[in-house]
């Protein structure tokens, strides 16, 4: 890809009319063309082979080689930002292909002639664009699947936390995500909220696919919800989380509409600034992958407040933008790969 050019994009959906309707999209952006059209898997490798795209839209449920099945191959070939193009009624399906190595989805409505599709081709070109600020080659996934969730504590088990992780992640994310909670031990003294750039209708799929793979204990928050230790609170989309309590025996979350002056939804900033006036020296925070600079002032509260704050190396970061505004304002604690962070949280959490 040149730095001046359009991107190039390859559009694979086993239907004529979504095809037509996506190039259509894609194409009246002055910075993306699109090469080609694909109505299968197999017809969709071979034209990668023959047109080099540099970004590809995919759709799951296709004949002959569907979406995975493409997925495994290409990632394993040739490593392209794919971003999938699911309906909600699909949503699993959704995280199964981030985990193959997509980079990002956009929901599509039931009827694509309906308005909300122009908010559906907003959002592909957004996500289209970020093949910009891709790392290259791109980060490779875990190959193996995600094992099933140790035993852990009874949920009527409850404990006052150590100290609270509060996460912002975004684009790459739900992988990122998914590495560091299977890691996590079943023991561990501390709480965790989270919050991931996403739709709404996606988040408590999202957390419950996290909960089944976890040594901790992960749901969808709700306003009011109480934290403990081992537990995990993901912030719902459309909405913004902020944990509130007078102590560490105290806690729980406050879930609310965003506010005008929330530049992201969740809030990223907002979240983790939230557990810092709350937990003070208490608090670590952690920014993951994701385009902007959700994370900056959140993680600048934490340290103010005596707390630590990790980042996403750029070496792993599928996107450098969140991880690397916080290291060049100076309010990265430690700056570690997606694994280091993992092998940080399994040594420090469980102690």
């Amino acid at each position: 890809m040149t730095s001046t050019g359009p991107i190039r994009v390859l559009v694979v959906d086993d239907s004529a009319f979504n095809r037509r309707v996506i190039a259509d999209c894609l194409s009246a952006s002055p910075e993306i063309e699109v090469v080609g059209k694909a109505s299968d898997g197999e017809q969709a490798l071979r034209l990668v082979a023959s047109l080099e795209p540099d970004a590809v839209t995919l759709d799951l449920e296709m004949p002959k080689i569907d979406g995975f099945t493409f997925l495994r191959i290409l990632m394993s070939r040739t490593p392209l930002p794919v971003v999938v193009v699911s309906s909600y009624s699909q949503k699993e399906n959704v995280f199964r292909a981030l985990e193959l190595g997509a980079l990002d989805f956009v929901a599509k409505p039931d009827r694509l002639r309906d308005a909300t599709s122009n908010l559906m081709c907003r959002e592909l070109v957004s996500r289209l664009l970020l093949a910009r600020n891709l790392r290259s080659p791109l980060p490779l996934r875990p190959r193996a699947p995600f094992p099933e969730a140790p035993e852990r504590r009874p949920a009527r088990d409850w404990f006052p936390p150590r100290r609270v992780v509060a996460i912002a992640s975004s684009t790459g994310g739900p992988s990122a995500l998914m590495e560091l909670f299977t890691r996590l031990p079943t023991d561990t003294s501390d709480a965790f909220v989270i919050a991931q750039h996403m739709p709404d209708k996606f988040t408590r799929t999202f957390a419950e696919r996290l909960n089944k793979h976890s040594g901790v204990r992960v749901t969808e928050a709700a306003d009011g919800d109480r934290l403990g230790r081992g537990m995990a609170l993901l912030c719902p989309g459309r909405h913004c989380m902020e944990l509130r309590g007078e102590s560490a025996d105290t806690l729980f979350v406050r879930v609310s509409p965003p506010a005008p002056t929330d530049r992201y939804v969740p809030s990223g900033d907002r979240l983790i600034t939230s557990v810092a006036n709350v937990m003070g020296a208490r608090t670590l925070g952690i920014i993951l992958t994701g385009m902007g600079d959700d994370g900056t002032s959140g993680a600048r509260a934490v340290l103010e407040a005596g707390g630590s704050v990790i980042a996403e190396s750029e070496t792993t970061a599928v996107v450098n933008g969140m991880p690397g505004a916080a290291v060049r304002a100076g309010v990265a604690s430690h700056v570690l790969p997606l694994g280091g962070i993992a092998d940080f949280l399994a040594a420090e959490v469980g102690s």
